[in-house]
């Protein structure tokens, strides 16, 4: 059983920083793939990003290739998403998720059901 807590959201102007934190707990991610998530108002789950178990594998979704940054901390049971350059549409409850590590190669998967554990998110607002 992993039970995740994100943290780090608030609000920041256009074109700021903010860094979330995902952390276990309960259980170890460590052998598990993380994902962040975000749902605004009124709008389905949108993926955001990846990061295999060992952090060796990043997936981006495009409207925040170059802008976001997702990092692990293992030995810290910790994920991290640093987000720079924010938008208003960035706006969103922040949320990230756990998939056990595959047993063949690295598959990154966009949908909130694919994983098998997620919290109950951080939420960011991107003023105009």
């Amino acid at each position: 059983q992993v039970q995740l807590v994100e943290s780090g959201g608030g609000l920041v102007q256009t074109g700021g920083s903010l860094r979330l934190s995902c952390a276990a707990s309960e259980g170890s991610i460590n052998t598990y793939d993380m994902a962040w998530f975000r749902q605004a108002p009124g709008l389905e789950d949108e993926y955001v990003a990846t990061i295999s178990w060992n952090g060796g594998t990043k997936f981006y979704a495009d409207s925040v290739k170059g802008r976001f940054t997702v990092s692990r901390d293992n030995a810290g049971n910790t994920v991290f998403l640093q987000m720079s350059s924010l938008k208003p549409e960035d706006t969103a409850n922040y949320y990230c998720a756990a998939r056990r590590r595959p047993v063949g190669a690295v598959t990154v998967y966009f949908k909130k059901d694919d994983y098998e554990y997620w919290g109950q998110g951080t939420q960011v607002t991107v003023s105009s």
